[in-house]
């Protein structure tokens, strides 16, 4: 069967996903951590890309980003990736890959899920069960939204500055979204998409999207098609 090919439209927020080859680890100190940040920050900056969520678990990460156009979230990852590589393996003093193949992506409806995918990947130190709460964990971006420190490398989504008219309003607003959490189908969909790569939205939203581009967007009904009806008996 094909690869799914991948699906990167500007504008429009996309969950990003990578793990290390066989769930090894690819952070082995904080300073791991730091450089890849360093270089997430700036080739998000040098590619035109609007990262709007983060968080570095040991084995793997997840993004929230919008690209500005078609090809610069692929050529912003790849940066990330070869330069992150590069400084692993010299510092572990190993060769080979890192990743467990190509990273994986989804584009979400920003308005319906945009919200839930960030309360989704802050609370991933949660569901792991290292903490009990979201703002324990330093390498997320979840301190950045609920005003603990400033992150310069985080575009703040349009959807965030409707949270609230000052800063601490959304702030109290953010942290109440990441106490309350997600549903369980919220997390399911979110985790399915990103590992699947079939869009995230309602269905007129999907299929507005679907008029734009010959990729498939969503997961065919499983079964056979339906046989057509048989022609009427002439008279």
């Amino acid at each position: 069967m094909a690869r799914l090919a991948r699906l990167a439209v500007p504008g429009h927020p996309h969950h990003i996903f990578q793990r290390g080859n066989n769930r090894q680890p690819i952070f082995a100190t904080a300073t791991d951590r730091q450089i890849f940040l360093d270089l997430l920050s700036e080739a998000c900056s040098k590619f035109a890309v609007a990262l709007h969520a983060y968080v570095l678990m040991d084995n793997h990460f997840h993004l929230l980003a919008t690209p500005e156009s078609g090809d610069t979230l692929s050529r912003m990852m790849q940066a990330v990736g070869r330069g992150y590589v590069r400084h692993y393996n010299n510092s572990q003093r190993r060769t080979g890959t890192l990743w467990e193949g190509r990273y994986r992506s989804a584009l979400i409806q920003a308005d319906s899920y945009l919200l839930a995918c960030m309360v989704y990947v802050d609370l991933n130190p949660v569901r792991c069960g290292w903490l009990t709460q979201a703002h324990e964990y330093a390498w997320s971006s979840h301190g950045h939204y609920a005003g603990l420190h400033t992150d310069k490398s985080i575009f703040t989504h349009p959807l965030i500055w409707a949270l609230g008219n000052t800063p601490f309003a959304r702030e109290s607003a953010y942290r109440e979204l990441v106490q309350i959490g997600i549903s369980k189908h919220q997390q399911t969909a979110l985790t399915q998409s990103v590992l699947s790569g079939w869009v995230l939205g309602d269905s007129a939203f999907v299929a507005k999207l679907q008029q734009t581009t010959d990729r498939r967007l969503s997961k065919s009904s499983a079964g056979r098609p339906p046989r057509p009806p048989p022609y009427a008996a002439k008279k």
